[in-house]
């Protein structure tokens, strides 16, 4: 059943039905085609790399022939040492696929009837193990920069004479921060992080491939590509496109990532705002990809994804935020 559904070529939408209804014995033979697919399931030794192993069918356990070291289907992966049964991460991938602006933490606690803290680690795995895919991807050809600021918030004050004018510097909180979007045409988008659009400059030099065409707005800091790349420059005070140069991809992309903080999320602090930017990213460049193989595309990158640093376990006391 596993096999028929999750490597079926005919699989192209995803029903959480389906997996809900999945057996603990079906979803751990999913997990593991998936794996170790280049072995047809065949279990993998993570440390030696051995292909052949023993079973322990009570407990889910493989042995390595060769270094007698003991592994399940999720070791060394990022849903190393799991607590929960294999089914409910495949239901988690099921429902975070199916959000195309996101899906809450909370809501997921509520789906899952786990809590909150179970919910937010495995959103963010889920996230790290996509954001992994971007860590050494380029764009080239026509590319699209633009910038736009998140967090920070300062609420005004309820009487007008006490209002003040929250655009200066002097009344900002330090927490605001820019994401800056390069989104290739009909291609892959790159979304980093930065304090303000000026530091990311650097970071699209090396992004950037070679003899691309640049478009970007009248922000004088975009000045400096001119002498790596053609940059063709748009006034937004002026026009949207005028046929010469536009950056609606980019604003696309940051459409979505507003509607996510708005109304999925509600909020999204500074030290998380790269991991929301990279999934909004890959759901914009998958988006006319059917559920179904978003579901196996991220399947196979959290089974791919070796342990997490930063959300297991007692890592996260070392992690400065």
């Amino acid at each position: 059943m596993a096999q028929h559904f999750l490597l079926s070529t005919a699989a192209r939408s995803l029903s959480l039905a389906k997996v809900a209804r999945m057996s603990d014995d079906d979803a751990h033979d999913a997990f593991r085609l998936i794996r170790w697919s280049a072995t047809d399931g065949e279990p993998v030794c993570p440390r030696c790399g051995c292909v052949e192993s023993f079973m322990y069918k009570t407990r889910r356990l493989y042995k390595c022939k060769g270094c007698s070291h003991q592994f399940s289907v999720t070791s060394g992966t990022i849903f190393a040492s799991r607590k929960r049964p294999i089914r409910d991460y495949l239901l988690a991938i099921a429902i975070f696929v199916n959000g195309a602006k996101g899906h809450s933490a909370l809501q997921l606690s509520r789906d899952l009837d786990c809590q909150y803290k179970t919910a937010f680690v495995l959103s963010h795995k889920l996230r790290e193990a996509l954001a992994a895919e971007m860590s050494d991807m380029t764009v080239s050809g026509t590319v699209e920069v633009d910038g736009a600021y998140f967090g920070g918030h300062i609420r005004p004050a309820n009487e007008a004479a006490n209002r003040i004018d929250r655009r200066l510097a002097k009344y900002q909180t330090g927490k605001r921060r820019v994401v800056v979007v390069m989104r290739e045409r009909n291609g892959r988008t790159l979304p980093f992080v930065f304090k303000s659009e000026a530091q990311s400059v650097q970071t699209v030099a090396q992004r950037v491939a070679a003899g691309s065409i640049i478009h970007a707005d009248e922000a004088s800091h975009w000045d400096a590509l001119h002498a790596l790349y053609l940059t063709k420059r748009i006034n937004h005070q002026e026009a949207y496109s005028d046929g010469q140069a536009c950056t609606n991809g980019a604003e696309s992309f940051f459409s979505r990532l507003r509607r996510a903080e708005i109304g999925t999320h509600h909020h999204i602090s500074g030290p998380h705002l790269a991991a929301y930017s990279a999934e909004m990213a890959w759901r914009e460049d998958h988006r006319r990809v059917s559920n179904g193989e978003q579901y196996l595309i991220v399947v196979a990158s959290a089974l791919t994804h070796p342990i997490s640093r930063q959300w297991k376990g007692y890592w996260q006391r070392s992690v400065r935020h």
